[in-house]
C-alpha cells in the first residue's frame, strides 16, 4: 500500500515562503538540499510525517502561473475562529470562514487563505471526517 510523503509546489522566493509556513501552520524546515540551479526544502509539522516540498528554481524571476488544475492542500486546526483571528493578527490575508452543510447539517467549517505565490491552503476544523 502506498504511503503519502509529501506535496511539491514551486515558490519564487524562499525566504518569503519559509516565513508565510512558520507564521502559518508552524511548519518546521525537516530538510533543505541545495543544488546549482534549484533548491528543495522539506517543511513538516511536529504532528505529522507529511511534509510539504518547496521547489526553488534560482533563475525564475516570475511568478509561477498556477492555471486551473491546482486546488488546494488542507490542515486541521482545533480552534478554527482563533486561528482566524491570529491569521488576521498576523496581516496572513484569511478569507472569510464558511460554514459548509449537507443536508441541512454542517459538514465542515473552514476558511481559505493563499500563499505568496497563490497556492490556496484550506483551514479546517477538527471534528468529523477532519480529525
Amino acid at each position: 500500500m502506498a504511503k503519502p510523503v509529501h506535496s511539491m509546489i514551486r515558490v519564487l522566493d524562499e525566504a518569503r515562503s519559509l516565513d508565510f509556513y512558520k507564521r502559518a501552520f508552524g511548519l518546521e524546515v525537516a530538510d533543505h538540499l541545495k543544488f546549482s540551479d534549484f533548491a528543495l526544502i522539506y517543511l513538516r509539522h511536529p504532528s505529522s510525517p507529511f511534509e510539504v516540498e518547496l521547489t526553488v528554481n534560482f533563475d525564475r524571476k516570475q511568478p509561477y502561473a498556477l492555471g486551473d488544475g491546482y486546488g488546494h492542500l488542507a490542515v486541521v486546526v482545533e480552534d478554527l475562529d482563533a486561528e482566524h483571528a491570529r491569521f488576521e493578527r498576523e496581516k496572513l490575508e484569511p478569507g472569510p470562514l464558511r460554514d459548509f452543510k449537507h443536508d441541512g447539517r454542517t459538514l465542515a467549517r473552514f476558511f481559505f487563505v493563499s500563499d505568496p505565490d497563490g497556492y490556496r491552503i484550506e483551514v479546517i476544523q477538527r471534528g468529523g471526517r477532519f480529525n
